[in-house]
């Protein structure tokens, strides 16, 4: 199955060989200020729980799944949207193979209006 047109970046964008190496640039610099918050930061962190539990997490981890909390419920709407989306054009794909039915060929030919006499 091909990706329909209206889903894939207009001719030009992100083909760059450029635009590729910096947003390589982009996620390795990302990586490393994420390792080296982690490392300098690896420090356990009391939460307190229900009932008077405590438990100790680790800081980067507990940043960490704090930052999937927020992530997966808007992901989870973006691939619905996506898939709603997906089903439309499918749907308007299907639709446009479907012909009209041709018009029916007139049985007499249609005769031209008489002159009016004024004509040159």
């Amino acid at each position: 199955m091909t990706i329909p047109r209206i889903l894939t970046a207009p001719d030009g964008w992100g083909t760059s060989g450029t635009m590729h190496f910096l947003k390589t640039l982009f996620w390795v610099v990302l990586a490393v200020i994420a390792v080296i918050f982690s490392l300098r930061n690896w420090a356990p962190v009391p939460i307190n729980l229900w009932a008077g539990l405590t438990a100790d997490v680790k800081l980067p981890v507990l940043l960490l799944l704090g930052i999937l909390i927020g992530f997966l419920p808007t992901y989870a709407v973006h691939r619905t949207k996506l898939w709603r989306l997906h089903r439309r054009i499918d749907n308007l794909e299907r639709n446009a193979l479907v012909a009209a039915p041709p018009a029916p060929a007139a049985s007499e030919p249609i005769a031209a209006p008489p002159p009016t006499g004024t004509e040159a």
